[in-house]
C-alpha cells in the first residue's frame, strides 16, 4: 500500500472510467466523506452507506443475519458481505468496508483497534483483511481505519489490491 490522497484517487478512478461505493460501521462515513469533500467526485463515487447497527447490515445492504450471529459484526465474512452488498446495490465497479472496534472497549477476543475491511470488485473475488490498530483511542482508530480503507480503493485501481 503506498500513502495517496483521496483527489489522486479519483483522479486515477476517473482516468480509468471506474465507480466507486463505501459500506461504512466503525468509520460512520467518514471514507465517504473523504471522497465528496473533492468537487466533482459524483463521477466516481456513486454512494457510501453508514450501517452501524447489525439491523442495518443486513436491511440495507443484505448481510445475512445469520453470518452476524455466528462471526460477529466484526469479522472478515461480515466486512465482505458488506462490501458486496454496497457494489451490487451501488451499481459500482469497486466497494470497500469498513467494520471494526474504534473503542473505547472491546474483548479479549475482539479487542479494540480490530477492524475488519474488505474490497468488492465486479468481475473478482472479494478479498479481506484484519488490521489490529490498537487501543490508540476512538478518534485515531477511525481516522486510520478511513486511511487504510482509501489505501485498498486505491491500490485496487492502481491494480494491485495486496492491503
Amino acid at each position: 500500500m503506498i500513502p495517496m490522497n483521496a483527489s489522486d484517487f479519483l483522479d486515477l478512478a476517473r482516468t480509468k472510467g471506474l465507480t466507486v461505493s463505501a459500506a461504512e460501521s466503525c468509520t460512520g462515513g467518514m471514507v465517504a466523506a473523504a471522497l465528496t469533500d473533492i468537487p466533482g467526485s459524483s463521477d466516481v463515487f456513486l454512494a457510501g452507506v453508514v450501517t452501524y447497527s447489525n439491523a442495518a447490515k443486513t436491511a440495507l445492504l443484505g448481510v445475512p443475519a445469520e453470518l452476524i450471529q455466528r462471526t460477529g459484526a466484526v469479522s472478515e465474512e461480515v466486512a465482505a458481505a458488506m462490501a458486496e452488498g454496497a457494489r451490487v446495490r451501488a451499481f459500482s465497479d469497486l466497494a470497500v468496508s469498513t467494520t471494526g472496534i474504534a473503542g473505547p472497549g472491546g474483548s479479549e477476543h475482539k479487542p479494540e483497534g480490530r477492524v475488519c475491511f474488505a474490497l468488492a470488485r465486479a468481475g473478482a473475488p472479494t478479498l479481506a483483511w484484519t488490521v489490529e490498530f490498537g487501543a490508540a483511542g476512538r478518534g485515531r482508530v477511525r481516522t486510520a481505519a478511513r486511511d487504510h480503507a482509501l489505501s485498498l480503493l486505491f491500490d485496487a485501481v492502481r491494480g494491485s489490491p495486496d492491503g
